[in-house]
């Protein structure tokens, strides 16, 4: 389900977006920025995460950590990653394919504000060799995601930024 949910996603929603497949694994933030010959932070990794009994998908750049302060802050509570079954379950998408897009069950998508420094992000599309090229704002609209600040600052802003 997972790669075909997420073309009919992008049909539907957005069908300029084309869905990038590899014929190598692009399941981790290295794997894929080398892939897409991009820097890591470019990557928008998509976390599946846990609040008390709210789940929920947190996208990032490759590059930062979670801040636990933020997260209590802007979620009421510390956050738990949802194990690989629970996330299959909840997103119809594996682990290392996991993205905003064509979800099997509707979750409350979050955007941190760190992507914003980018004019593209390569986040993954339902497999562990997909991914799609897309602005973070589009991206964050198309899912009806809300943007937090709950990440540590990366260590340098990269020169390739948009400047935003």
């Amino acid at each position: 389900m997972s790669l075909e949910s997420v073309r009919a996603f992008f049909a539907q929603k957005a069908p300029e977006i084309r869905i990038i497949e590899k014929t190598t694994s692009t399941a981790t933030v290295a794997q894929a920025a080398e892939a897409h010959g991009v820097e890591p932070g470019r990557i928008a990794k998509t976390l599946s995460l846990r609040v008390g009994d709210r789940s929920f998908l947190l996208v990032t750049r490759g590059d930062v950590r979670l801040d636990n302060r933020k997260i209590k802050a802007a979620f009421g509570g510390k956050a738990s990653m949802l194990d690989a079954e629970q996330v299959q379950a909840l997103t119809g998408h594996p682990v290392g394919g996991v993205c905003p897009f064509g979800l099997a069950t509707p979750l409350r998508v979050y955007c941190d504000i760190s992507l914003k420094v980018f004019d593209e992000v390569v986040p993954a599309a339902g497999a562990t060799h997909t991914a799609v090229r897309i602005d973070p704002q589009h991206m964050a609209d198309l899912v009806g995601a809300d943007w937090v600040d709950v990440c540590q600052q990366p260590a340098e802003t990269p020169a390739t930024a948009s400047g935003e």
